[in-house]
Order: structure tokens, then sequence, then C-alpha cells
């Protein structure tokens, strides 16, 4: 018997919280936008169930918003760090706000489907208990 999955690596792959073996979401690939928030109604190897209650992934929302901003102080970091470098031409974020922008904007766009996939990850394993299977 392998031993099951770690709490962080349970929350970043997007598994069941409570087995650690299932998969929360029905389609693996995040950029299928018709199926990006699809999850399966209760966890197909323990049972656990993945729709709460009415409203339960609202919460998820602040977790996203918290992820976001986290994203653009490392886009702000980074264009700071690599122009002070001499990487790339970038002499400050008040001289060059349009770089700033840019950059986080296609930052969080290519992003956003893993991000909104993980909000809910770690919302749910907030909630949710691990239960070690007897097998």
């Amino acid at each position: 018997m392998k031993p099951p999955r770690t709490f962080l690596s349970s929350m970043l792959g997007n598994r069941c919280p409570a087995c650690r073996d299932a998969r929360l979401f029905k389609v693996k690939n995040p950029y299928r936008l018709r199926t990006l928030n699809e999850m399966h109604p209760s966890c197909p190897s323990c049972g656990t169930n993945f729709l709460r209650e009415p409203g339960f992934y609202f919460g998820a929302a602040y977790v996203n918003y918290a992820m976001t901003v986290a994203l653009w102080v490392a886009v702000v970091v980074a264009l700071y760090v690599f122009g002070a470098l001499g990487w790339i031409p970038f002499t400050g974020m008040f001289d060059q706000p349009e770089t700033v922008l840019i950059t986080g904007v296609v930052t969080l766009l290519v992003l956003l489907p893993p991000v909104q996939r993980l909000s809910r990850s770690i919302w749910i394993h907030f909630f949710v208990r691990f239960r070690r299977s007897i097998d």
C-alpha cells in the first residue's frame, strides 16, 4: 500500500481532501473553459460530498482574490528585480506603468484557470479532514 499524499500535494494537485486520491474536477485540463468549474458531486473513491451546501464555493472567491493580489505583487517584484539586473529595460513602476499593467494582465489571463481551480481546492481543504483508509 502506497502512503497517502501530503496535505500540500493534495491541495495543489486538486485531489479529494478526505482520501487524497481522487480528483476534485471532472476534466483534468483547466484550460478547457467550458468545464473549468465542473466538479464531481462526490468523491469517486471515498464518497465525500464535494457540493457541501449552496454557495459553499463563494468563499473561494476570497482565496482567489488573495492569490490574484499575490500574483500582481510577484509581477511587480519580478519586473523590478529583472530591471535592476539589466535583463529587461525596466526602470520603475512609476516610470513605465504600461509595462506593469500589460505584464500583469497577461500573466493573470494565462494563469486564471489554474488559479480558479486552486482556490476551490484550498477552500474545500480548509473544511474537510483527511480520513486514513484502513485497507
